[in-house]
């Protein structure tokens, strides 16, 4: 084999090898750029993780903060509720004695009201038959006069006024005789109940409506 055939063989297997080993580092080259690529979107991946438990971390922290809170109200609501049941029975039991005591009182009051409207009733007999007759008209065109019915007064009702109260969405009317100084004393009307002679007929916005024997409706203000 001559000498330029043999060099040229060897430049030509140097130029392959030199071909093969630049096509390898490509590949390895292509390949650690990917490997890094990867290891971005780990690191990326990571972070996020990393963000997402501290934020875990952080919410779960302010639960345990919450539920302690809970707990602390559910305590003091369970505190104040054995606290508020025996006054709430003390109050029930107050105010049954009051209707008790009122009811018994109110056949007196009804009495009372009955003999007054009596005497009422006498004494104006009693003007009546004083009074002199008059003697009749001479003048047979003339009219008799239209006199002007006086408006009866307005009676003083047995009780005080004291304030509106609403119990479950209805209201009622607390009252207390004028002389009462005790807070057992105190009644709740509600619209048909009475106190003595006097029906409590409505509620309305400044007053009360009472219906009462033998006399035309009274309005009573509200404080």
């Amino acid at each position: 084999m001559k000498a330029s055939a043999f060099q040229t063989l060897i430049i030509g297997l140097l130029c392959l090898a030199v071909a093969g080993l630049s096509s390898g580092l490509y590949n390895q080259y292509q390949r650690v750029a990917e490997l890094q690529s990867m290891n971005t979107q780990y690191r990326q991946t990571l972070d996020t993780l990393q963000r997402d438990s501290s934020a875990l971390k952080d919410a779960q922290e302010k639960l345990q903060y919450a539920l302690k809170d809970l707990k602390q109200m559910v305590d003091t609501g369970e505190q104040q509720a054995n606290t508020l049941d025996p006054m709430l029975d003390q109050w029930a039991q107050e105010i049954q004695e009051l209707r008790d005591g009122l009811a018994a009182r109110a056949t007196q009051a009804d009495l009372t009201a009955l003999r007054a409207r009596v005497e009422h009733v006498e004494q104006q007999l009693l003007e009546l038959k004083t009074q002199p007759s008059t003697p009749p008209s001479t003048s047979a065109t003339a009219k008799p006069k239209k006199t002007a019915r006086p408006k009866p007064a307005a009676l003083l009702p047995p009780f005080s006024v004291l304030s509106v109260e609403s119990r479950g969405g209805e209201r009622f009317l607390a009252v207390a005789p004028h002389d009462s100084r005790s807070l057992t004393d105190v009644r709740l009307l509600h619209s048909g109940e009475q106190f003595g002679a006097w029906h409590l007929k409505a509620l309305v916005p400044n007053s009360a409506i009472f219906a009462v024997t033998a006399q035309p409706d009274q309005t009573v203000h509200l404080p």
